[in-house]
């Protein structure tokens, strides 16, 4: 059983035009499996539909955003949730950890194998020119899928991110990477995966000014 008084040791992870470093469990006083549960029954779940391509679809999860401000992508525009007295503990725990500060969160549920999430990067325009993002995930452990979007001989990347886990991508990761999560041809159980986020686009607050 994990220490979750402990803050573990951050890994930096060796990739190409990449900031990854990569917490294999991270203390949040609680164990995950009640985490795993309370965000589950906390959450206002939605399955939204966005378009690819010029094609809408259903998206093969459940999400949700929580936060400050208001956050676009795929067509569809999510207008945030106030912070739950459990997203403000374990983002205030990730804060110390990344000695970062973060405005939103960004919540998906994988309910089972046939849950998903399609390649992608998270450059959107109020994210700002190189964000940093902390993704924390309690329950199964599903394999991140990273791929380089100019480097094709580098092919694919499979980080699996256990339960307590906490990976932060920074710097140019999003302009040179894109990454996702492959539905499974096994049984799992469920995944919650929350990533933290600093929107500063469109709020002259926010850029400082």
């Amino acid at each position: 059983m994990p220490d979750l008084l402990s803050g573990g040791t951050a890994q930096r992870l060796a990739l190409p035009d990449a900031d990854l470093m990569l917490w294999q469990q991270v203390g949040l006083g609680r164990a995950y499996d009640r985490l795993l549960q309370q965000l589950i029954e906390e959450t206002d779940w939605r399955q939204e539909r966005i378009t690819v391509y010029g094609k809408p679809y259903l998206q093969p999860r459940l999400s949700a955003w929580y936060g400050d401000l208001a956050y676009s992508y795929s067509g569809i525009r999510l207008e945030p949730s106030p912070w739950t007295p459990t997203l403000r503990q374990i983002r205030k725990r990730i804060e110390a950890l990344t000695r970062l500060r973060f405005n939103s969160v960004l919540l998906n549920y994988y309910r089972d194998e046939n849950d998903g999430m399609g390649m992608h990067s998270d450059d959107e325009r109020e994210l700002g020119p190189r964000p940093a993002i902390a993704s924390i995930s309690f329950g199964e452990e599903r394999d991140f899928i990273l791929r380089h979007r100019q480097r094709k001989d580098l092919g694919s990347v499979r980080l699996a991110l256990p339960s307590g886990s906490l990976l932060l991508m920074q710097g140019d990761t999003q302009q040179h990477w894109r990454h996702g999560i492959n539905k499974l041809r096994r049984r799992c159980g469920p995944r919650v995966n929350l990533t933290f986020r600093r929107i500063v686009a469109g709020n002259p607050r926010e850029r400082g000014l």
